[in-house]
């Protein structure tokens, strides 16, 4: 999507550790009309693959999925973090470490929000190491629901995340690939 990767070179910021920066836009401050236009954008590209449910880790993923379920039509789950005591015990879960964190989530679902006969298209506003992704699969997995893909808004391809999960048989869908961001430069990838 271009006018993702100038909305990133015109507004994105990069921070030292490999952070890219886009809370002016995508995740702490957000632009609805332009988040919408992505939502669209990543629903086209999984339209003919019968889609029921979105799934999404919280919380800056949250905004960027409810966009691509607007435009699918299904509704959106999305695993928590951290337990709270409104979530039930019987719940499906995995460890995920966090690029951006450093630290490792144990990221929860209830079981009542996903079932076998789910098609789970997986949701998130950036993809690095593929962490997140690989825990929401096992999720799917344990549920013996179907992952059809994942939709990334922003994927850092030097990272090297959304291509092992490829090379796994797994469709992903970025709306811009970063190749780099030496020296505070961002390059992207060509297609």
């Amino acid at each position: 999507m271009k006018a993702l990767e100038e909305k990133i070179l015109s507004d994105g910021e990069v921070l030292p550790g490999g952070v890219l920066k886009v809370g002016s836009f995508l995740n702490h401050h957000m632009d609805i009309k332009f988040l919408m236009e992505m939502g669209k954008d990543m629903a086209d590209a999984f339209k003919g693959d019968s889609v029921t449910k979105i799934l999404t880790v919280e919380a800056s993923g949250i905004a960027f999925a409810v966009a691509v379920a607007n435009y699918l039509g299904v509704p959106l789950t999305f695993a928590k973090k951290n337990k709270t005591s409104n979530v039930s015990s019987d719940t499906f879960s995995a460890s995920v470490d966090s690029f951006t964190h450093g630290r490792t989530y144990e990221i929860t679902v209830p079981k009542e929000y996903i079932s076998e006969n789910d098609r789970i298209l997986i949701v998130d506003d950036f993809l690095a190491c593929g962490n997140a992704i690989k825990g929401l699969c096992k999720i799917v997995s344990d549920a013996k629901a179907t992952v059809v893909g994942a939709a990334c808004a922003i994927e850092k391809g030097f990272q090297g995340g959304g291509d092992e999960l490829r090379a796994a048989g797994l469709k992903i869908h970025s709306l811009a690939i970063v190749e780099s961001m030496d020296n505070g430069k961002i390059t992207f990838r060509q297609n």
